[in-house]
């Protein structure tokens, strides 16, 4: 007994050693990552003695031009960490503006998330470290700030018309639960490859949301983030498919088949929920094919929405399906004018200076100048970019329910 008795403590003594071991890792060079300094710039910081070299790519340094499929796209800059005798890595950046920024490391040829910091996020098939910068009205929409809350939930309907269970991401403004109103709602659509996670996590949608209504300028609403991949049930990793990889080549995403089926969403919100079911008290809105979605869904539907939002909208890129509906897609522009003639309260287009989607959206406004249809427009720097689609969602909603 007494022999088990010691080899009871010797294996709880080598489990404490083990354990003051593991410990000890943080005796060696302690460092943050990101380390935000008085004047905005940041160190970003990684303990690799063994590593040739290291890189970091991100948003806030310059961009740099990228060619894909014939397109020419805004890509992150890429800058040098300098290793100490340490073996730890460094790069300060120039001061940066407030704003919510993305970056990722590249380790002797290998794109990582940054280890020191435990904030990340996916977009599609990538992920990448989060920092936010405030300091000003625009950024500050971004945090969480002491102010009331609102809800944002997962929930399952029928898509009878696609012939799925799917997904979709719900915010219902602070006091939903108890107020016993009637709300407007924003239908919120996503671009190629994203998901119902995407305006949630990636656009700040809720944290918008909740800023801009706690200083009065939003009118409290739910907003409904659709999967716009039609085929998939919900985002990849959270249905029965299991962990496949995400990817933007999916099957049925600008041939129809969203357009059609988009009633569905529409009588499950307003079966399930508390809000008001006329077209003064419904908008929608999306980024890129999101914003494509967004078009065609209300010209085929002129007495839906009153309200349409087109953020950097793959106009014209519609899939050539022989097996779609193409007549979701015919006569385009007589569609707009019927919209047009049913009044619209706000039919409103914001792109990017560089995006490559710009002379497509100048189009569009060519037609509609043409036509002497009444438009808001708002132009901003950059391209293709998460930074531009927060700024619109920040500038849209303030205009709508008024």
């Amino acid at each position: 007994m007494r022999k088990f008795i010691m080899m009871v403590a010797l294996c709880l003594t080598g489990m404490a050693a083990q354990a003051q071991q593991n410990l000890s890792w943080g005796q060696g060079p302690q460092v943050a990552s990101p380390d935000v300094h008085a004047d905005n710039s940041v160190t970003f910081n990684l303990i690799a003695p063994e590593a040739q070299k290291v890189q970091i790519t991100g948003d806030f340094l310059p961009t740099q031009k990228v060619e894909y499929q014939g397109n020419t796209y805004d890509a992150p800059g890429v800058a040098d960490l300098v290793k100490d005798g340490n073996g730890v890595w460094s790069f300060t950046s120039a001061p940066l503006k407030p704003e919510l920024y993305t970056y990722n490391m590249i380790v002797d040829g290998v794109k990582i998330i940054d280890p020191l910091n435990v904030y990340n996020i996916r977009d599609i098939n990538n992920l990448f470290s989060v920092l936010l910068i405030g300091g000003d009205a625009r950024a500050d929409l971004y945090k969480v700030n002491k102010v009331a809350h609102g809800t944002v939930s997962k929930t399952w309907y029928e898509s009878p018309t696609a012939g799925l269970t799917r997904r979709l991401t719900v915010y219902t403004p602070a006091g939903y639960e108890t107020s016993g109103k009637e709300y407007p709602v924003l239908y919120l659509l996503h671009g190629i490859g994203g998901d119902e996670n995407a305006w949630s996590e990636l656009g700040r949608a809720a944290q918008i949301l909740d800023n801009l209504i706690a200083q009065g300028k939003a009118e409290p609403m739910l907003v409904v983030m659709t999967n716009g991949n039609i085929s998939q049930e919900a985002c990849p990793g959270e249905t029965s498919e299991g962990f496949r990889v995400p990817t933007m080549m999916l099957p049925k995403t600008m041939e129809g088949s969203f357009e059609t089926a988009f009633p569905d969403v529409v009588k499950f919100i307003e079966k399930t929920y508390r809000v008001k079911k006329d077209k003064a008290h419904r908008a929608i809105a999306g980024l890129s094919m999101g914003g494509f979605h967004s078009l065609f869904i209300s010209i085929n539907n002129p007495d839906l929405f009153g309200y349409v939002g087109l953020f950097s909208a793959a106009v014209d890129q519609q899939q050539k399906d022989p097996n779609g509906f193409p007549n979701i897609y015919a006569d385009r522009n007589k569609k707009i004018d019927a919209l047009f003639a049913k009044n619209p309260k706000l039919f409103w287009i914001g792109i990017g200076k560089t995006d490559f989607l710009f002379k497509n959206n100048n189009d569009l406004r060519a037609y509609l100048d043409s036509k002497g249809h009444k438009y808001t427009y708002l132009e901003t720097d950059g391209g293709h970019i998460w930074r531009n689609w927060r700024i619109y969602l920040s500038e849209f909603t303030p205009l709508l329910f008024k």
